[in-house]
């Protein structure tokens, strides 16, 4: 990052969160974030929370299904019904903090854009947001956006990276937050942390667990572009690979490892 990370010690740092609407998984994030995060030095300005996947329920639920079969769907479908009727929700989250709301249809939209040039925060910081950044947000904030990823990059690009890491025998997932660039998961690097995963796992500790943890991985790291401490590492993208959405054979060999879903 530039000189423009360096924040005045008395500011705080303005930040928007963007997310999708996820009160399973991403929700653990945010209530982590929301409970410890240092008000007299972060300001959340902003939280948008857009719908999982940019696609209908219905087919959003055939994703799911294919993923997890029909025993873990139905147990993780009956996990959504319980939270959706206790009202479990990131806005609800939010707005129970007193942290102002500001609607997204699109990151890309030239209306959001100019909301968020007029929040004027210093960070937009995306957790599990379902569409690419582009130029117009990507240069909305004073220092930058940035993103939380649950893989080694750039190794581990793409989707559902807890799956592969398990799927391919890893000690680590490794949580990290990096600069957006139109490139996914190409920037920079601002920070990791190594969580260990076990020989035989469940994808469903996992994913909550890194996103605990990678709330105050990133809670860290915008104190240190607060206080203009935090450090870059460009990114070796001669390794890069990418992975999509795991097919049903990526599942039946992520069990027959031993691992489990939920």
């Amino acid at each position: 990052m530039s000189e423009e990370t360096t924040q005045q010690s008395s500011d705080k740092l303005r930040v928007v969160f963007v997310t999708e609407d996820d009160p399973l998984y991403v929700i653990k994030f945010f209530e982590v974030f929301f409970d410890e995060y240092p008000a007299d030095q972060i300001e959340i300005v902003g939280v948008s929370v857009q719908e999982a996947f940019h696609e209908p329920k219905w087919k959003t639920a055939k994703r799911i299904f294919n993923f997890y079969g029909p025993i873990d769907f139905f147990r993780l479908l009956a996990r959504y019904f319980k939270v959706k009727l206790r009202g479990d929700s990131i806005v609800k989250l939010a707005k129970s903090k007193g942290l102002p709301i500001v609607d997204c249809g699109s990151v890309n939209d030239p209306a959001y854009i100019d909301r968020i040039k007029e929040i004027n925060p210093d960070v937009v910081a995306s957790v599990a947001a379902p569409e690419i950044f582009k130029k117009g947000i990507l240069d909305s904030p004073k220092i930058g956006c940035i993103n939380i990823h649950s893989g080694k990059l750039p190794i581990y690009r793409g989707m559902m990276p807890n799956f592969w890491q398990l799927l391919h025998g890893e000690q680590h997932a490794v949580v990290t937050v990096h600069e957006m660039v139109e490139k996914l998961d190409a920037g920079d690097i601002l920070g990791t942390l190594e969580w260990p995963l076990k020989e035989h796992d469940s994808l469903d500790r996992v994913i909550t667990g890194t996103k605990q943890d990678g709330a105050r991985l990133m809670m860290g790291i915008m104190l240190k572009m607060k206080s203009g401490e935090a450090e870059t590492t460009p990114l070796d993208m001669s390794t890069k690979k990418y992975f999509r959405f795991p097919q049903r054979k990526d599942v039946k060999a992520f069990r027959k490892r031993g691992h489990r879903m939920i």
